[in-house]
């Protein structure tokens, strides 16, 4: 996937997401021990300001971006039908998409 391809796929991606409501009942929940309000923000955010930069993310961001994928990597695998694993599928596959980029920033 060319680094344009990239980023205009994540921003689809980013828009369709922005379109499902967060699971309401998981408002205050946890999995996994990870807050999931915060984990879909912090990770949400990171994609955000990928496509916003072009297909950028300096090294702070992506730390943030690899912790939140390794914590949706614990949280996903014990989510019940009614957490509404789909949504957090479609987040973590955002975020990998944007991990995998070239141009997320290695320092």
């Amino acid at each position: 996937m060319s680094e344009e391809t990239a980023v205009e796929a994540v921003s689809r991606l980013y828009q369709e997401f922005m379109e499902l409501p967060f699971p309401s009942r998981l408002g205050g929940a946890d999995r996994a021990g990870f807050d999931l309000v915060m984990l879909d923000s912090d990770t949400a955010g990171c994609v955000l300001t990928w496509t916003k930069n072009g297909g950028e993310l300096e090294a702070r961001g992506r730390s943030i971006l690899l912790r939140c994928i390794a914590r949706l990597d614990r949280v996903i695998p014990v989510l019940s039908e009614a957490d509404d694993p789909e949504y957090w599928h479609r987040l973590r596959e955002m975020a990998q998409l944007v991990a995998d980029s070239p141009h997320v920033a290695t320092k």
